[in-house]
């Protein structure tokens, strides 16, 4: 009896503490695609006699299909609802009733745009367990003071709920009812189309109440197919060979959805189109053409069909106007437009899904998710090139859409970017993270072909370094990688995947799968072996971005002779040229130097990858050195030969001025905390030792000048190809000028092709 005792002790004992264990890492959220909680099945809902029969639809500007004004219909006639006494209880009462699983938020002030017609609600009271809005306590259905104005908005989650089925409850069809399905897909038919990926041609099928249905193509348009490919990451659709799907359509009797669509061609998901009329099936159950809806969609020329194991081509975005800057994943970025030969950024104003459709569309990719503002996704450099930008949504560029040519007032926080939808590749069912404590971490494990099957294994962590960390967290759609580890010991993983069965791996940081990556193929060579050996990955939402302002640099160049005597403690951290090693303590160094002025327009602060208690002391620089190498400066000849070179060997990291309103984090002083915040710069003044090249043994003529950040990729940021600056110097033995300075990525390749020297910070270090 004690032993049984003993046993319910222990076993409560642990129930607590892996209730803990989970709890600690519930602010981290889940990532999307992480498996959701099973939900409830949906069951239609039983009203009440005397209930009041609405309909109910999302509207207004600047929004997704799962987002908008709440707008309802009653008494023939679309109205809104008021905000007044409104709150997360009702909004979850209308997303669920709109088929989704839950409300995120709602918005007060008419955020979405004013409606028009009746506000039919006011003063609205729901428990949040109301089958329907009209069910809630209200002044009365009509019975209103408010204006629209304060028309009501809500956000609600993605997701569907399963087994949603739509429900007309109105005896009359309702015009401009939004389509409410539990989903879409493409379904591939024939024998051709259904090993490659993406899926680019096949049935339309909505999930409605569980069950997939096709769509009957009585009154389908150009424009329902353009929204269809649109929303699986297609920019556009093309013709298809009919006669082979009306033979397939004899043989196996497709089952109908009850209804037709509308879309202009401009919405972003077939939610955001307009129901059509009803079908109206024959005796024989076909509808009156006879034929299931078909697409045929374009992929983008980064997605071309393949078979999933041929597919080898390395992302690449080379535009020639536009361009997407700082995103985490494939698809999604700060829109970048090119104009008189340099790369510039758009401004928010009148920013909407319809510009950012037209961005994603030219870059090969669907329509846009979202179109972001305020700089979210990092603040650009250099000039703002379009600003209050309006498209149709039929443009083939960004850049034949209007605009008003001048930027008055607008700063890089008002950076436009976009999130578009991508076609679904596969790459993340054949990578996963092992033994972590949250989905963002833990063993980095793959899917590979061995003997005719699949089996999953690690990977060779010998040379695994940000750049490949970088891919993985990409691949799985976890953002940005905040560690790359080499051993991984402290995380178990699946003791059947601890065989290598990856080695070698180099990566660019473009590609979309680690496959893409250089990689020992079949044979491997891996002296250490998997297990704790095993490379690991932690991933993070977030990146920071540290570009130099090459005005700065410009600015502040000049030449100085010193004394080396005067230059003990910079001959201590090899700041000097391997020749001042061989003269007297009288005699000068001839320095170029300058002012660094390095902002962080990331997203979150950059911090170095040493900890604290490994960070070392100076005692001749009197501070703690955090980074090894921190940056580079190098002179090059017009042929691109090195002639001098500098580096600062350690550094001091620290906020030194911010944006208005961002307060100061990081201060050296004191041994205290070391980085830079987002909206911050750290200048290394001209007259610090270390901040400037030796050019002792320099002869005058023209050069090169260029400064690398974070050369070695030490610490992960979201933009790599901006951390270097290039200028031209002229040196005449008397006097130094620096002039046309500018980052990297910020000209025309033809432009910067004239620039000798590196192109690019990531073919630095390879």
């Amino acid at each position: 009896m004690r032993v049984i005792q003993k046993l319910y002790a222990r076993t409560a004992v642990l129930l607590v503490l892996l209730k803990l264990s989970v709890a600690q890492y519930e602010h981290l959220g889940y990532p999307p695609g992480y498996p959701y909680p099973e939900q409830e099945e949906y069951t239609a809902p039983q009203l009440d006699p005397d209930t009041p029969r609405i309909q109910l639809r999302l509207a207004g500007q600047k929004r997704k299909h799962n987002e908008g004004r709440v707008e309802v219909f009653y008494n023939n006639q679309w109205g809104t609802v008021c905000d007044d006494d409104f709150n997360i209880h009702a909004a979850q009462v209308v997303c669920r009733e709109l088929g989704y699983v839950e409300a995120v938020s709602w918005l007060p002030s008419s955020k979405y745009g004013k409606g028009e017609g009746p506000i039919w609600f006011d003063n609205v009271h729901c428990t949040g367990k109301e089958k329907t809005l009209a069910q809630c306590q209200s002044n009365g259905i009509g019975i209103s003071d408010c204006k629209h104005s304060e028309d009501v908005g809500v956000v609600c989650s993605d997701k569907r709920i399963p087994g949603f089925k739509f429900l007309n409850t109105l005896p009359n069809h309702v015009e401009n009812l939004d389509i409410h399905v539990e989903d879409v897909q493409i379904r591939a038919i024939l024998s051709s189309y259904r090993k490659r990926i993406p899926v680019m041609e096949g049935y339309v099928e909505v999930k409605d109440g569980g069950k997939w249905k096709q769509i009957c193509n009585k009154d389908w348009t150009q424009f329902n197919s353009r929204v269809i490919c649109g929303m699986f990451g297609f920019p556009g659709e093309r013709k298809y060979n009919p006669r082979v799907y009306k033979m397939f359509a004899r043989r196996r009797k497709p089952t109908y959805w009850d209804y037709s669509v509308n879309c202009t061609g401009n919405e972003a998901h077939l939610s955001s189109c307009k129901l059509g009329q009803a079908v109206l099936e024959k005796s024989n159950g076909t509808c009156p053409r006879g034929l299931p809806v078909v697409v045929s969609c374009v992929p983008g020329k980064d997605f071309a069909p393949t078979l999933m194991t041929g597919f080898r081509k390395a992302f690449r975005q080379e535009q020639p106007l536009v361009r997407l800057r700082g995103g985490a994943i494939v698809g999604e970025g700060r829109v970048e437009v090119l104009k008189n030969g340099e790369w510039g950024t758009i401004c928010d104003d009148k920013w909407n899904l319809l510009s950012a459709t037209v961005v994603c569309r030219e870059l090969g990719f669907g329509t846009a998710k979202e179109a972001l503002s305020g700089g979210r996704l990092g603040q650009g450099m250099g000039p703002v090139h379009m600003n209050e930008v309006e498209c149709s949504g039929f443009e083939k560029s960004i850049t034949e859409c209007s605009f008003n040519k001048e930027a008055l007032g607008c700063s890089h926080e008002e950076d436009a970017a976009v999130r578009c939808n991508v076609p679904k590749m596969g790459f993340q069912e054949r990578l996963r993270l092992s033994g972590g404590r949250n989905p963002y971490e833990g063993r980095v494990e793959v899917l590979v072909e061995r003997n005719g099957s699949l089996v999953w294994g690690t990977v060779c962590s010998e040379g695994w370094r940000t750049m490949e960390a970088m891919v993985v967290c990409r691949q799985l759609g976890l953002g940005f990688a905040s560690n790359a580890f080499q051993e991984t010991w402290y995380w178990s993983g699946e003791v059947s995947a601890d065989a290598v069965v990856m080695s070698g791996v180099r990566c660019s940081g473009t590609e979309m799968s680690l496959s893409h990556c250089l990689h020992h193929g079949a044979h491997l060579s891996c002296p250490k072996g998997g297990g704790r050996y095993a490379a690991g990955v932690s991933c993070s939402e977030t990146a920071p971005d540290l570009v130099l302002n090459p005005q700065v640099v410009e600015q502040t160049t000049y030449m100085e002779d010193r004394p080396m005597f005067m230059l003990q403690c910079a001959y201590e951290e090899n700041c000097l040229s391997s020749t001042s090693s061989e003269v007297p303590a009288s005699t000068y160094r001839r320095l170029l130097r300058f002012s660094s002025q390095i902002h962080n327009n990331g997203q979150s602060d950059f911090r170095p990858k040493a900890d604290k208690h490994s960070w070392v002391w100076h005692d001749c620089h009197r501070h703690y050195h955090s980074m090894e190498v921190f940056t580079i400066y190098d002179l090059f000849s017009l042929n691109g030969t090195k002639v001098a070179e500098g580096h600062k060997a350690s550094f001091c990291l620290e906020d030194s001025e911010c944006d208005e309103g961002i307060e100061k984090r990081y201060e050296c002083a004191n041994f205290g905390d070391q980085g830079i915040t987002v909206g911050c710069w750290d200048t290394y003044r001209h007259d610090i030792d270390c901040q400037w090249v030796d050019i002792t043994d320099l002869k005058p003529g023209d050069y090169i000048f260029q400064i690398i950040i974070n050369p070695n990729y030490e610490v992960p940021e979201s933009d790599y190809t901006n951390n270097f600056t290039k200028c031209r110097c002229r040196y005449d033995g008397h006097r130094v000028w620096m002039y046309s300075c500018h980052n990297g990525g910020s000209l025309s390749s033809e432009t910067e092709q004239t620039f000798p020297g590196l192109h690019s910070n990531q073919v630095t270090h390879r």
